[in-house]
């Protein structure tokens, strides 16, 4: 097993170009430098570096190995930060909108309860501006949230496209009105989808709402409406409407991370996890097909 010490330091005589510069980066002398280096070509049994009188150069095996130590040295880093770390405990109250509660977010709390298994977490699920209003009047620690349209509050964890679905049964009616499935008021998918058709020559009417994303899918899945969603919440039984069927289109939902003013710690450790989330594994947008 290559030990740590060996790897960082020919990673730094990599990045320093030299062993006089890389031992004065580690507060070493050049001699111990060079040791560790051919310890380390011992273990490996490759040359690592090309030397003549005035370059080091990485050989070919010590280009593969660059990369693999830079990771091991990451690791090792995150994995000391995490065991020197003072134990957190408390509670922290969660919010979270309905598209990550049952994609991303339980992996991720699931990680954090095993590195940090003194916190208990209490999560709240619903819509985006309630649990901003929850977070403001001191009932929630962290949210993660559509971010309100043509705002910047919260930190941005990551973008995602909103797409128009229908049933693959679903069938325009001539000369009737668009039906529409659309979350209740305050909604920010709704109010991006009530924005774009505002601005289209679209006739449209709201014939299904509902508080939960599991509600307006139904409707769509059912043959009911069309309804805006994020294109992780997109199942099999949809179809994605676009341009073809005379629709505008629809902005990019941007989801956050909104904290309290001076977080406790455990509360800012669970938005450090949740900052690196990401959706679930996006499946590929089904195929549009064109309005008869």
């Amino acid at each position: 097993m290559l030990e740590f010490d060996l790897l960082r330091t020919f990673v730094a005589v990599a990045d320093c170009g030299g062993f006089h510069r890389a031992a004065e980066q580690l507060h070493l002398t050049q001699s111990t430098v060079s040791q560790q280096i051919k310890r380390l070509e011992l273990e490996t049994r490759r040359p690592l570096f090309r030397r003549t009188t005035r370059t080091v150069a990485l050989t070919d095996d010590g280009e593969m190995l660059l990369d693999d130590a830079r990771r091991l040295l990451q690791l090792e880093e995150a994995a000391r930060r995490r065991l020197h770390a003072p134990q957190l405990s408390g509670m922290v109250r969660l919010g979270a909108v309905e598209e990550v509660a049952s994609g991303s977010l339980p992996p991720a709390l699931g990680r954090f309860a095993k590195l940090h298994p003194h916190v208990k977490l209490e999560v709240q699920i619903g819509v985006s501006s309630e649990l901003i209003g929850e977070l403001d009047a001191g009932r929630l620690d962290v949210v993660l949230a559509k971010r309100p349209l043509g705002t910047s509050r919260g930190r941005l964890a990551w973008r995602e496209p909103l797409l128009w679905t229908a049933a693959d049964t679903f069938e325009f009616a001539a000369g009737a009105p668009l039906p529409l499935a659309l979350y209740r008021e305050h909604s920010v998918s709704r109010e991006a989808a009530l924005q774009a058709l505002r601005t289209s020559d679209l006739s449209w009417e709201i014939v299904y709402t509902s508080p939960s994303l599991t509600g307006v899918r139904a409707a769509g899945l059912a043959g009911l409406a069309v309804t805006p969603l994020p294109v992780s919440a997109i199942v099999g039984g949809l179809r994605v409407l676009g341009a073809a069927e005379g629709l505008p289109r629809l902005p990019d939902l941007e989801f956050a991370i909104f904290e309290r003013d001076r977080p406790a710690a455990a509360a800012a450790a669970l938005a450090a996890t949740l900052a690196s989330l990401a959706p679930v594994a996006e499946q590929p947008v089904p195929r549009t097909r064109k309005r008869n």
